[in-house]
């Protein structure tokens, strides 16, 4: 599972998603890319189910890149535990992700295997994704 080697803060505050994706809106890596069009957190494990679907898919084809992250600790008290007494301890690591991130990238493999593979990823994650080619979002500039 994905998560960080050591962070400053084990317990962070919840943040917030307005806007769109500044950063890492650009395909780089691969030939297409998986785009997210809602904010939300993806969890280290909802990455890793979508990085399974993508390599059993394509095999031994090809080059699976994840361009997202889970820095931000997501805390939870034990059940029936009274209010107060402190914050909870972290439970989980989540990529805070906002419309217009590309979060994973498909090389070295022909667009009906890549888009298939995408398309089996997206169903493993909790927002809505579009899949994009690189030729395309240099032409058209959008995402």
């Amino acid at each position: 599972m994905l998560m960080p080697k050591r962070v400053k803060y084990r317990r962070l505050h919840r943040g917030r998603m307005k806007g769109i994706a500044t950063k890492g809106n650009k395909i780089t890596y691969g030939e297409y890319g998986l785009v997210a069009m809602q904010p939300s957190w993806i969890t280290a494990n909802q990455i890793e189910a979508a990085r399974i679907a993508m390599t059993r898919y394509i095999r031994r084809g090809g080059q699976v890149y994840i361009k997202i992250f889970p820095h931000k600790s997501v805390t939870k008290k034990p059940a029936e535990v009274r209010m107060g007494s402190g914050k909870g301890a972290p439970e989980y690591w989540v990529a805070v992700v906002k419309p217009g991130r590309v979060m994973f990238e498909i090389g070295g493999v022909d667009e009906a295997a890549a888009r298939e593979a995408m398309r089996l990823a997206s169903h493993k994650l909790p927002v809505k994704c579009k899949v994009v080619s690189k030729a395309e979002q240099e032409k058209g500039g959008e995402s």
